[in-house]
């Protein structure tokens, strides 16, 4: 994990945080169970210093939302592991959306994803963490003045592919939709619950491949269920772009519903 936050205490080189979206420092706290588990973060001092963190970036979270919000734009926060699909969905949705959109992409390093979007048209920033495994309130909120908000109606926050932190940062969107791919295997859901638990929407994405994996979906829905009950569900895969199609009429169903 990241040396700029609880995952590892020993460097706050960013005004990072963890805080959990709608959630308190307890719950955080729970959620990364590093902060009992790890001795280092087991002391007053050392939490105290990881609250005043979390409570900088709720405060920026809370800012970038007014900021969408003033300009109309619904925040919707992409979170999964590395290369269950998130930008190849979004390249696919620029063909069948009604809505117009702008991604800020966030990465270790290269501009690889920004690239492909702009290259459908897409107006997109790419942030490149370094070392750091997620996004935080403050990197969105610096992106955001190189996105246009006057000319998109949604602005996509493509995570760092990582299935553990980004579930508890909350970096100023409205929404989280969670991907989770065939080819992971089964199980995802139940060994990362927090991210699945923070989730308006699951995707589950090259469902094409489903044939050549032995992956129960419906089993690992009622799991997904279990954790949330209310959560939406889509099964995705680009060769079949009524499901591309599906995925934005649940965005721009959530957009006219602000």
């Amino acid at each position: 994990m990241c040396a700029d936050c609880g995952c590892s205490i020993t460097g706050h080189t960013h005004e990072h945080s963890h805080e959990h979206h709608h959630g308190s420092s307890e719950e955080h706290q729970k959620a990364h169970g590093h902060l009992h588990d790890n001795p280092q973060l087991n002391d007053a001092k050392t939490i105290s210093v990881i609250q005043k963190i979390l409570d900088k970036n709720d405060h920026e979270a809370k800012h970038n939302r007014e900021h969408l919000e003033k300009n109309g734009v619904l925040g919707v926060n992409l979170m999964s592991s590395p290369g269950s699909g998130k930008t190849t969905i979004l390249e696919y949705l620029a063909d069948v959306a009604d809505f117009k959109y702008g991604v800020v992409e966030g990465d270790l390093e290269t501009s690889r994803d920004a690239d492909r979007l702009k290259a459908k048209g897409i107006e997109a920033h790419q942030i490149q963490t370094g070392s750091a495994c997620h996004l935080d309130a403050f990197m969105v909120h610096k992106a955001l003045h190189h996105i246009d908000l006057n000319k998109i109606d949604v602005c996509f926050v493509e995570n760092v592919g990582n299935l553990v932190c980004p579930a508890s940062y909350d970096v100023g969107t409205h929404l989280n939709i969670v991907l989770v791919s065939i080819p992971e295997g089964e199980d995802k859901i139940a060994k990362y619950p927090v991210m699945f638990r923070q989730a308006d929407l699951i995707l589950f994405t090259k469902t094409d491949l489903l044939p050549y994996f032995n992956y129960d979906i419906e089993k690992e829905k009622e799991t997904a269920r279990k954790l949330k009950p209310n959560v939406d569900m889509l099964e995705v895969n680009i060769n079949d772009i009524e499901s591309i199609k599906n995925i934005a009429s649940w965005i721009e169903f959530k957009r006219k519903m602000r």
